[in-house]
């Protein structure tokens, strides 16, 4: 990477661009591109809020849905330990291009986990940005070398922001279809995905999925987080993460350039005190509890909404906001356990219901043979812990005081009565 562009190590993100004259020329030279971005979400952001009410849910593999971002090059026996103690399926790891030696290396990693789903992103530069030619060796090294171990290669990353090298959705287009044509003619097999915008900025996203550009896109993947807004059930312009989900949803639906599928490839929220390697400013960082408890419940509106193939939790280790702290030694946080509990219980779970009634939230799910609802209320209640409930918390511990304390930290409730009797807990608030 090279300047006016640099990498923060602490944070894992390009560092903020500092020259101004730098990224006004370029933004002018973008003028086009970013006018028919203005235009375009004009006439579909609309369009497609006005479509979602009609756009049908599809049946989710949970088993693929829940997804962990690792990092090959960071503490990598320890990452190989966790990921068996988690048990977790698909996982999602990155790749710089500007770090093509380090190529045998991701391959021997990865290597070892031939037995899960692997998702690689493909993370830019300007130089490649730029010079197209060296864009189209590069790729084809890396689909030459893991077309056999990748499940799914995403092309590009934070589309959005001028610090990850791209400034325009024309220069994304040209960059994402190098690898299209790769696929095209040479790597028939590979699936690749794209869009990769950052935050509720849909306008680019409209733009990315209605285009002339000749290529397609075997899913989209979004960076959508929400943490600048505090809790996932919150609203920015008055859509609730639920929202914007079907929004970008619809939206995939609609557009002809691409196949129906969805991923949500980063999602996470700062660390209080983690400072330099939390990724924003103290301001949006949360306590290790409430991260926790927005991560978990994140995932359960995500799963409920019936509209995305997989979330990928950013990630294992990292200081500032993953599942385990390493700056002295590994040390797993709370939701290291809370994502350990998820997973363990959901992944062979099938959705029933989400039920939504002043702030109290249940999600009902078919798991081995078995009822269980997930509770948690954005306004702290109780509910009676009756004798066909078999109750834990979020991080597995078994639940039997007789009056359950419902906030904002999710349990789980088993139901061991027979199902023909259909308990409807959402009565039973108190």
């Amino acid at each position: 990477m090279k300047k006016p562009f640099s990498w923060d190590d602490y944070s894992d993100q390009p560092a903020l661009l500092q020259d101004r004259t730098f990224k006004k020329s370029m933004r002018k030279k973008e003028l086009p591109s970013l006018l028919y971005t203005f235009l375009s979400a004009l006439i579909l952001l609309p369009l497609s809020m006005l479509a979602t009410p009609f756009i049908k849910r599809k049946e989710i593999e949970s088993k693929q849905f829940f997804s962990l971002g690792i990092d090959f090059q960071r503490d990598a026996h320890a990452t190989t330990d966790m990921i068996e103690e988690l048990g977790v399926e698909s996982i999602l790891t990155r790749f710089k291009l500007w770090e093509m030696e380090k190529l045998p290396q991701l391959k021997e990693f990865l290597s070892k986990y031939k037995n899960k789903k692997i998702t690689l992103k493909i993370l830019q530069d300007r130089e490649n940005i730029e010079d197209l030619a060296l864009l189209r060796e590069n790729l084809t090294q890396i689909f030459q070398e893991l077309d056999d171990i990748v499940d799914i290669f995403e092309i590009g990353s934070t589309i959005n922001r001028a610090k990850w090298g791209f400034f325009s959705v024309r220069e994304y287009l040209a960059f994402y279809k190098v690898a299209f044509n790769l696929k095209q003619k040479q790597f028939p097999n590979i699936k690749i995905i794209g869009s990769d915008v950052i935050d509720f900025e849909f306008h680019y996203t409209a733009h990315t999925l209605f285009n002339f550009c000749k290529c397609k896109y075997d899913g989209i993947a979004a960076l959508l987080y929400v943490d600048r807004r505090g809790a996932p059930e919150n609203t920015q312009l008055g859509f609730s993460l639920t929202d914007k989900l079907a929004l970008l949803s619809t939206m995939v639906w609609l557009s002809p350039k691409t196949k129906q599928e969805l991923h949500i490839t980063e999602v996470n929220w700062p660390l209080s005190g983690t400072a330099p390697y939390a990724p924003t400013s103290e301001y949006e960082c949360v306590s290790e509890e409430v991260y926790a408890n927005y991560m978990l419940r994140y995932y359960l509106l995500a799963f409920a909404s019936q509209q995305v193939d997989s979330v990928s939790w950013h990630q294992l280790i990292a200081p500032g906001y993953g599942l385990v702290d390493n700056r002295d030694s590994i040390k797993k946080r709370e939701a290291f356990y809370v994502y350990k509990q998820m997973i363990q219980t959901l992944q062979n779970a099938q959705f029933l219901r989400l039920d939504i009634k002043r702030g109290y939230y249940i999600i009902q799910l078919w798991v081995d043979e078995q009822l269980l609802q997930i509770h948690w209320s954005l306004k702290p209640t109780t509910l009676k812990n009756e004798d066909f409930f078999e109750v834990y918390s979020k991080t597995g511990k078994r639940l039997k005081n007789e009056i359950l304390d419902i906030n904002d930290s999710p349990i789980y409730i088993f139901i061991t009565k027979e199902v023909g009797k259909k308990v409807n807990a959402s009565e039973r608030i108190e």
